[in-house]
């Protein structure tokens, strides 16, 4: 028997023995979608608000951020996005209600901030081809309030003696948040990473809050792929100095995702004759631009 032939038996009968040990990759953190509501993603992180702090904070930053921007004023259009959130809050860790309003804008953006308050820009929703891509953006929003993030980035910051909370936002940039300024007082680098790790965090929970909703998970990746497009149309800043990992990286980690942890089914929401209607009265709305919320918050 010669030396090839001894390697290939081995290998062979490790395959037997232990199949799974050997080739199976490992399951993403909270993949355990069945358990979507009872489980606590929050468990060992560091955050030093109360959940009662948090909706403080996030009463006082939506009320700056509605003194600086036109909102959407059609019933139609606020009941409609309204009844998309509160069916992805509700299967959802979110531990805050979820408050969802429409900002006129036509950037292609959203921002969540503490408590549960999330901003969705009309330039998303005219964006999106169908119900779920707007999910999508909705769940991804979610996901950064169910995991706390900006109450989170805040305890982290005070460690780092950086009292400044940013709201989070869907599409890459500093955008003037605490992050660039931190970067400018020269400390440490790992601060970036908080916020680039939460994004990922929040591609991840929010494909399983849409997954869990009835939609389609595939949307995630095709809304995605339009912030990608969008993201190389503008001029290439620093990674280093980004708050938000590359779309391209953002992609193959959802896509990655999806077959980890959805299971396989034949029926998905797509789309729906109401989000084409809505979608033509959100076109018909215009006016100048919104800026998009960056906010420097204290609890």
């Amino acid at each position: 028997m010669n030396r090839n032939t001894s390697i290939l038996i081995v290998v062979l009968a490790l395959v037997a023995i232990r199949p799974a040990g050997l080739f199976a990759q490992k399951k993403p953190k909270n993949s355990d979608i069945e358990n979507i509501g009872k489980r606590d993603i929050n468990k060992g992180r560091s955050n030093f608000a109360s959940i009662a702090n948090e909706t403080r904070i996030g009463i006082q930053a939506a009320a700056e951020i509605e003194r600086s921007v036109s909102l959407v004023d059609d019933d139609a259009v606020r009941d409609y996005v309204n009844r998309i959130a509160q069916n992805i809050a509700n299967n959802s860790d979110s531990k805050f209600p979820i408050t969802v309003k429409v900002i006129l804008s036509n950037e292609v953006n959203a921002s969540a901030l503490p408590g549960g308050f999330i901003y969705v820009n009309s330039g998303a929703i005219r964006a999106a081809d169908n119900e779920a891509e707007l999910a999508y953006v909705i769940a991804q929003m979610v996901g950064h309030v169910a995991a706390r993030h900006s109450t989170e980035m805040n305890s982290k910051d005070t460690l780092l003696q950086v009292a400044s909370v940013p709201a989070i936002i869907l599409t890459g940039g500093v955008a003037g948040t605490s992050l660039a300024n931190s970067a400018q007082l020269g400390l440490p680098i790992s601060m970036f990473r908080f916020s680039q790790d939460a994004v990922k965090e929040a591609d991840f929970l929010g494909l399983e809050y849409l997954y869990k909703s009835g939609y389609d998970p595939a949307s995630a990746v095709s809304f995605l792929k339009k912030l990608d497009d969008i993201e190389k149309s503008r001029p290439k800043q620093s990674s280093i100095l980004a708050t938000h990992p590359p779309a391209a990286e953002r992609i193959k980690l959802v896509e990655k995702e999806s077959v980890q942890v959805l299971p396989a089914r034949t029926s998905n929401i797509l789309n729906t004759p109401e989000f084409d209607a809505i979608k033509t009265r959100v076109g018909a709305n215009t006016s100048p631009d919104s800026p998009t919320p960056s906010l420097r918050l204290r609890p």
